[in-house]
């Protein structure tokens, strides 16, 4: 999730374990530790582009490093926080800081290695959006009220907070499955690997995605009392073998496509410009195929050169008009 979240994470839940006189160094050091595992966002390559991608959320996010990562949080801590934790106070809330981090970010669609170095799987829960303020400014109002009341009642009251939330999340992503699965069913298609997650800053508005016939057919799904579906499109899914049998598979761009389906979890689109290659999961309008990032193919390139990063920043304004009018319902229909 946002840094904000991940920090605000680890503060609320080092305060339950921090002594009443010293909430504020504890709540500090808590958010220290819950955004110290996105040190990794500084692995990359300037010749490279999906250098940072196979490294973000791996090794740093991992259940088995989070005793070694807050073990190095807790050594550079001692430079500024020894007067006020003994050694083993500062492990324990660095180790509950850090532990937060990895599973909020799992909560998301993005994808998290959490069983590295045994598994490369991408773990994503799709019960969150990567930003989502209605779940991070109470937890910020709690972790402030904590440290000027000092009363430890509220840290615990926020996170009851966070898992009803984030429960509330999977609820929402149940009732969003079951509507993705009636608007393939609607079309007489089968809802192959359907997925739905939630657009950005909210749990009320879906993306939903199923493959049917070599395309992937996106949807928003609306879900407050009654459920409604916002009819969408459809994309072309990647077949590299006939989509770019022109490109040498021996070539670091044959190799780089590879890479970036792992990344997207298998969905990859071929967009409507010439050679850009991308994400499904991701559109500033949840009912839409102009995906946020991908990649761009130069079969002309030499065999070692790497594929081109795209980022989609057009039209901004009128994206968040269509995105909102979707919140508000228009264009969408319950199901018959």
């Amino acid at each position: 999730m946002d840094p904000v979240s991940q920090g605000a994470f680890g503060a609320i839940f080092a305060q339950t374990i921090s002594n009443k006189k010293k909430l504020l160094a504890g709540s500090i050091l808590g958010c220290i530790a819950g955004l110290a595992p996105d040190i990794d966002i500084f692995i990359r390559s300037g010749t490279d582009p999906l250098l940072k991608l196979e490294f973000h959320r791996q090794f740093t996010h991992s259940l088995v490093f989070i005793p070694i990562g807050a073990l190095l949080v807790t050594l550079l801590s001692r430079l500024f926080f020894k007067k006020y934790f003994s050694w083993v106070e500062s492990y324990i809330i660095c180790f509950v800081g850090y532990a937060t981090h990895g599973l909020l970010d799992a909560c998301t669609s993005y994808g998290t290695q959490l069983f590295w170095p045994f598994s490369d799987e991408r773990v994503s829960w799709n019960n969150i959006s990567v930003v989502d303020p209605f779940l991070t400014i109470p937890v910020l109002f709690l972790i402030l009220i904590t440290i000027f009341k000092k009363n430890k009642i509220f840290p615990f009251i926020g996170i009851t907070y966070i898992f009803v939330y984030l429960g509330f999340g999977f609820i929402q992503a149940n009732r969003a499955e079951i509507v993705g699965k009636s608007i393939a069913s609607m079309r007489d298609h089968e809802s192959n690997r359907l997925t739905i997650k939630p657009s950005l800053g909210n749990l009320f508005l879906w993306k939903s995605i199923y493959e049917y016939d070599g395309f992937y057919y996106v949807d928003a799904v609306r879900l407050f009392e009654t459920e409604q579906f916002c009819e969408g499109t459809k994309i072309k899914k990647l077949n590299v073998y006939s989509d770019f049998n022109n490109l040498n598979i021996k070539s670091q761009q044959y190799l780089d496509i590879k890479r970036f389906d792992w990344f997207s979890q298998g969905y990859l689109g071929l967009g409507n410009s010439n050679n850009i290659i991308t994400d499904v999961r991701y559109s500033a309008v949840p009912n839409e195929v102009d995906g946020l990032w991908g990649i761009k193919i130069d079969p002309s390139k030499n065999l070692s050169d790497h594929v081109d990063w795209v980022v989609n920043r057009s039209d901004y304004r009128k994206k968040w008009k269509r995105f909102f009018d979707l919140l508000l319902g228009k264009g969408c229909n319950k199901l018959h």
